[in-house]
C-alpha cells in the first residue's frame, strides 16, 4: 500500500539507516537528511551511511545472551542492519563483528537504490515543523545548530558524556613469537590475539598510561567531563587502581597459551599465568587489521603509539587508527519520550539511536527499527506500536522512556545510557535459580512476543 505523506529522517547512521529502510519498505516516502560529507563530526572518517566509529563488534551472537538476542530479535523483524552485519561478518570467536568499510559500503548502496528513499546531503540546523512526521536519529554527535533547536523545544539543558574510539594495528605488525591465538576458556573459535604480561611489564604499563599526555578537551567540554561506565578511556580505567585493568580488559583469567605446557596441569598454571592479557579483535575479513579491545583513549596520537607500543608483542605496533574521545549528545529521555519513541509533546516527531539513552549498536539499531514502524503507522494513520517489556527491544524503550528509579531522580539529572542486559527484562513467572537455563528462558519468552509482532505486521501489511 502506497501512501503520498512523506517521513523526514535527520542522520544516517545505524538508527536512521535501519529507520529509513523500514519506513520506505512499509510503502511510505522517506527523506534522508545526513550532513557529511558537507559537514563532519568529531568521530566519523567516511561519508557512508551506517559507519561504526567505535568497534567493530555487535556482540554476543548467542541469543541466551543480551546482545544475542537483541540481535535475534531484529533478525525475525528483517532489520537491514542486522541482515547486512550477517553478511559481512569476519571471525570474532562468539561475537557479531564485521568488515566495517563493507559493511557500511553495502548499507549506503542499498539505501541509494532504494525507489522510496531521497537522499539529501545537507545539514539540518532546526527541527521540521510539527505536520512533518520526523524523525531524529543523530546519534550521539548531534550537530551544534540542531541540539540548540533540541533542547529549546524539550526545555531540557543538553546532557552528555564521553565516549572513546580504540586503535587499530596492522596484523603483519605483531610479534607472534609472543602473541597467540586463543578464546577465554577455550569456548568458540581462537579468533582473538592475546598479547601476555608479567607483573613488571603490567606495572610499567599501567605507570605510562597514567602519566601519558592527553589530548586536551575543547572549551565547551571542559566544563562537565561525564564518562560513562561502559566505556571508559583506558588511561581512567589505570588510574583507579593497579588492578583495575586485570578486571577488564586486560583480565587474563581463562585465557592459556599452550606453549606454557599443558592446559589440565593446575600447578603449571598458577605458575605461568600470564599477569594480564591485552585481547586484539579482528577488524577485517582478510585479518589485516586489529583492535585493541578495551583500550579506548583520549591520549595524544604520539603518546599512544609510545605507551601503546610497551605492550609485549606490540613493539613494533603499525598504527592504522588512533584512539579519539568525543562528546556525546543525549536526550533526557524519561521526562520527554514515550516507549512508542515519540516525543510526549509532540507525536509527529519521534527519536530513535543513541541519542535517546541507548548504548551499543544493535541498541541503536532496534531504535531505528521501532521509530521507522512507528512513523510508517502514523503516515497511514494508524496507531503506533509499543513492545512488551519482556521482549529487549521492549525493555530498552520502557527503559528510556522511564529510566529513573525513584522520584528523587526526576528532580536531579541522573539518567544515564543504557546498554541491553537481561536485569532490565521482568522476571520470569516461575523463578529459575540456573543462570544459564534463566537466560534461555527470558530468550524463549521474548522470541515468542516478537513472532506475535511480526505477525501483526504482516497484517497490516507494513
Amino acid at each position: 500500500m502506497k501512501n503520498d505523506t512523506s517521513v523526514t529522517i535527520i542522520g544516517a547512521g545505524l538508527a536512521g539507516t535501519e529507520a529509513a529502510w523500514q519506513v520506505a519498505e512499509s510503502g511510505v516516502k522517506v527523506n534522508l537528511f545526513e550532513m557529511r560529507p558537507i559537514k563532519s563530526s568529531p568521530a566519523h572518517h567516511t561519508s557512508e551511511f551506517g559507519e561504526l566509529v567505535c568497534s567493530n563488534s555487535f556482540g554476543s551472537l548467542n541469543s541466551d545472551r543480551s546482545a544475542g538476542l537483541l540481535q535475534q530479535e531484529l533478525r525475525t523483524l528483517n532489520s537491514l542492519v542486522i541482515n547486512t552485519a550477517d553478511l559481512h561478518s569476519v571471525p570474532a570467536g562468539g561475537a557479531l563483528a564485521v568488515d566495517r568499510s563493507q559493511f557500511s559500503n553495502e548499507l549506503t548502496k542499498k539505501i541509494t537504490a532504494h525507489p522510496l528513499i531521497n537522499i539529501n546531503r545537507n545539514e539540518i540546523k532546526a527541527l521540521p515543523n510539527e505536520n512533518q512526521i520526523t524523525i531524529i536519529a543523530t546519534g550521539p554527535l548531534t550537530s551544534e545548530d540542531l541540539a540548540r533547536d533540541l533542547s529549546n523545544f524539550t526545555g531540557e539543558e543538553e546532557c552528555h558524556f564521553f565516549d572513546a574510539a580504540s586503535p587499530i594495528i596492522t596484523g603483519e605488525s605483531i610479534d607472534y613469537k609472543i602473541a597467540f591465538k586463543a578464546s577465554r576458556y577455550d569456548k568458540g573459535e581462537a579468533d582473538y590475539i592475546n598479547l601476555p604480561l608479567n607483573k613488571e611489564e603490567y606495572i610499567s604499563f599501567r605507570n605510562a598510561l597514567i602519566s601519558a599526555e592527553q589530548a586536551p578537551l575543547k572549551d565547551f567540554e571542559k566544563e562537565s567531563a561525564i564518562f560513562f561506565e561502559g566505556c571508559l578511556p583506558i588511561e581512567e580505567l589505570a588510574r583507579r587502581g593497579e588492578d583495575t585493568m586485570r578486571y577488564g580488559p586486560l583480565k587474563p583469567i581463562g585465557i592459556w597459551d599452550k606453549r606454557w605446557g599443558d592446559v589440565t596441569d593446575k600447578d603449571l598454571r598458577k605458575i605461568k599465568r600470564a599477569y594480564g592479557i591485552v585481547q586484539l579483535r579482528q577488524e577485517d575479513k582478510n585479518g589485516r587489521l586489529w583492535n585493541l579491545v578495551g583500550f579506548q583513549t583520549n591520549l595524544k596520537w604520539g603518546e599512544q603509539k609510545r605507551v601503546f607500543k610497551m605492550i609485549p608483542g606490540l613493539f613494533k605496533a603499525e598504527f592504522i587508527r588512533f584512539g579519539v574521545m568525543h562528546r556525546n549528545t543525549f536526550l533526557e529521555s524519561p521526562k520527554i519520550l514515550n516507549p512508542t519513541l515519540q516525543f510526549k509533546k509532540r507525536p509527529t516527531l519521534l527519536a530513535a539511536g543513541q541519542i535517546t539513552g541507548t548504548e551499543g549498536y544493535a541498541a541503536a539499531i532496534a531504535g531505528g527499527w521501532l521509530a521507522g514502524k512507528n512513523a510508517a503507522f502514523l503516515a497511514k494513520k494508524l496507531n503506533p506500536i509499543q513492545f512488551p517489556s519482556t521482549t529487549m527491544i521492549g525493555a530498552l524503550t520502557n527503559f528510556v522512556s522511564n529510566g529513573y528509579q525513584n522520584e528523587k531522580q526526576t528532580k536531579k539529572r541522573n539518567f544515564q545510557p543504557m546498554p541491553a542486559n537481561f536485569g532490565l527484562l521482568p522476571e520470569l513467572q516461575i523463578p529459575i535459580r540456573n543462570k544459564k537455563e534463566r537466560y534461555g528462558a527470558y530468550r524463549d519468552r521474548a522470541l515468542k512476543e516478537i513472532a506475535k509482532i511480526k505477525k501483526r505486521l504482516i497484517d497490516y501489511e507494513i
